[in-house]
């Protein structure tokens, strides 16, 4: 038996004698977060970690920026758990984590379970603690599970990915072939979205600088509200690198879970390059910054920090920071410059990518000299104008404030138009035939409101029309079915603020009655608040309109906003 044969064997045994420890042990399935982080630790890029944090290295993360041994590392990288999980385990034991679907992929061998300050992670992490002003502030406080668990991961298998294996390269993988090719210099660059002309040109630049070739590295982990869908997506990255030379360039995927935590995420991206064999990485003035998507005029950090952090501690984790030039169009000169050698008289062009959409959602021209007629295809294949796309049409208000009314003419109007397939999700049909077994409990509301999100997706991401009518009291599960749905489609929030006494009056159901006689329990704005939507699209008071000025007033908006024609 020859040595390779040898440890295939040894590792085998090790399999099966860890599936046998975990066999009589608790698991829990990881969310597509937590697979990400599982699979950058197990597959080293997280090196030099080798597990999820305990909270002596998450403290010292927080607050200084380093491991305990003073090792820099900037975020912390922690399995967080709901309390009735946690309340489970034990220092010592052996923890099972799975995927989605059950499938075993790792032992955690439990060290420690606490309660972070989640406030104060925020504060160090992030900069702030409000969650108005940062997205992952809201995330960490609402959607990361209240405590964390820490200890040593051993992995079994690697999540099971059945897109583009060729491209989803270990670091042990993107080492040898970077040998392979003779490449002693190599460049990383992270991004997450379509790359276009201007990217061509800035990447280029940056790797003639480092007299390095170009290892393009795309964040594949899961997808942030009106992300492009996955498979567009790649295939866009593939048409850009085939305007490369091919001894010039690598593409591979990185299983990453974006924190936009700004210049420290930067720095975490910069390790993580130097884990997969580059040298050098490519560092934008706003990388990793929440709102670096929507406009450059509101970045969430000043703009060249991330830049900065990476070169100042980039001797210390070995790899060399580049900071990439922006460029942009030059009409009179038709052709890219950077942006410090751009003068007064010179007349240049812009397209922002709130822009593009706008451009792919009401079918206008994108011009050559912005991206490639490739890319552009690629794009339009998951953009169609809006009205090809699909829509959501969510209405939220009191019972008795005309959302049956206003949601069952709708559907006839849409129905009329037989350009769409329309399904109507009327809060007491969804209850009977989707919801029967949940309760009025505010948990129960919630999970119910969801459930009609995810359906609504499904709906919407599949260019069909959904109508749904719950009262979905709460502003957390609404904002959550806003960003579910927004990926795929339209979403159009429609808040109907018809006065309480009015819905008292009008009462078809009695609830409002047997609520103030104390007979039942739990009436939304008898007993129990309605949380008025933040930012509706559309704000309709049937008391002042009739059902077919509210129903027009509707049209005429879906109509200004493209998705009706």
């Amino acid at each position: 038996m020859n040595a390779y044969s040898e440890s295939l064997l040894v590792h085998f045994r090790r399999v099966e004698h860890l599936k046998k420890e975990v066999a009589d042990s608790p698991s829990i399935s990881l969310n597509e977060r937590q697979v990400c982080d599982l699979e950058l630790l197990c597959n080293r890029a997280f090196y030099p970690l080798t597990g999820f944090m305990r909270s002596e290295e998450y403290n010292a993360v927080v607050d200084h920026g380093r491991l305990p041994d003073g090792t820099l590392w900037p975020m912390p990288i922690c399995l967080d758990l709901p309390e009735h999980t946690a309340a489970r385990l034990q220092p010592g034991q052996a923890l099972g984590l799975c995927d989605g679907e059950g499938f075993l992929l790792a032992v955690m061998h439990v060290r420690e379970i606490w309660e972070p300050d989640k406030r104060k992670e925020a504060a160090h992490i992030f900069g702030t603690d409000d969650e108005n002003r940062h997205p992952s502030v809201y995330s960490l406080l609402h959607r990361v599970h209240p405590y964390y668990v820490g200890g040593e991961i051993e992995g079994l298998h690697p999540p099971l990915h059945f897109d583009f294996p060729e491209l989803r390269l270990p670091p042990s993988e993107t080492h040898r072939r970077f040998t392979q090719m003779g490449w002693r210099n190599v460049i990383g660059f992270h991004t997450e979205k379509p790359l276009h002309c201007a990217h061509k040109e800035m990447i280029t630049r940056a790797a003639r600088q480092a007299g390095a070739s170009i290892f393009l590295q795309p964040e594949v982990g899961r997808p942030s509200p009106r992300d492009l869908e996955h498979f567009t997506m790649i295939r866009c990255y593939q048409a850009f690198v085939r305007r490369f030379p091919q001894t010039m360039i690598m593409l591979g995927l990185l299983p990453y879970a974006s924190r936009k935590a700004g210049p420290r995420e930067a720095l975490l991206q910069a390790i993580i390059r130097k884990n997969y064999g580059c040298t050098h990485f490519i560092v934008a003035p706003d990388q990793a910054d929440p709102y670096v998507h929507e406009t450059n005029e509101h970045l969430f950090y000043p703009a060249g920090q991330a830049q900065e952090m990476v070169a100042e501690h980039s001797g210390e984790i070995g790899i060399q920071a580049v900071p990439l030039e922006p460029m942009v169009y030059v009409e009179d000169k038709a052709q890219y410059l950077p942006e410090a050698q751009v003068g007064p008289d010179m007349v240049t062009k812009r397209i922002s990518s709130v822009e593009l959409r706008r451009r792919l959602e009401f079918d206008l021209p994108v011009p050559e000299w912005f991206s490639y007629p490739e890319v552009v295809a690629e794009l339009k294949k998951t953009y169609p104008p809006r009205h090809k796309q699909g829509f959501t049409v969510f209405l939220t208000g009191l019972s008795g404030s005309g959302k049956s009314t206003l949601a069952r003419i709708l559907y006839v109007k849409f129905m009329e138009l037989r350009d769409r397939p329309v399904t109507l999700l009327d809060g007491d049909i969804v209850r009977t035939h989707l919801s029967s077994e949940l309760s009025f409990s505010k948990q129960d509301r919630e999970i119910n409101v969801r459930r009609i999100g995810y359906v609504a997706s499904e709906i919407t991401k599949n260019r069909g029309i959904a109508i749904c009518a719950p009262i979905a009291p709460y502003e957390e599960s609404r904002r959550y079915n806003r960003e579910l749905i927004s990926q795929y489609g339209g979403y159009i929030e429609i808040y109907m603020n018809t006065p309480l006494e009015v819905c008292e009056q009008r009462d078809r159901k009695g609830l409002y009655a047997k609520a103030r006689q104390g007979l039942i329990q739990g009436v939304t704005g008898v007993d129990d608040p309605y949380v008025p939507p933040a930012n509706p699209d559309l704000t309709i008071d049937t008391s002042q309109a009739t059902p077919a000025e509210a129903v027009q007033e509707v049209l005429l908006y879906l109509s200004e906003q493209g998705y009706l024609r």
